[in-house]
């Protein structure tokens, strides 16, 4: 079973196509606090760069990418940090 960084990473490319993707998981810096788990893989934080993304603004562009990942939002994944754009920044 491929780990969740893993699974959001091939949702996410299979859905924008990317020009950048890092999914980090930033779930060992939580530890203690709301919705983490033991074994990690709860806190996120993913920096894409799509051109299909571009056209959209930043509410836009979280709600797409919430929508792809739904179900590891549901799952496990308790926080996901956005830092999205088009292509050009």
């Amino acid at each position: 079973m491929a780990g969740m960084a893993e699974r959001i990473r091939t949702k996410l490319e299979a859905a924008f196509a990317p020009d950048r993707l890092e999914v980090i998981d930033e779930s060992e810096k939580h530890r203690g606090h709301a919705g983490w788990r033991e074994g990690g893989e709860t806190h996120f934080r993913v920096v894409m760069r799509a051109e299909s993304l571009g056209a959209m603004n930043r509410l836009a562009r979280a709600r797409a990418v919430h929508r792809v990942l739904a179900e590891e939002l549901a799952e496990r994944v308790h926080a996901l940090q956005l830092d999205l754009g088009g292509s050009g920044g």
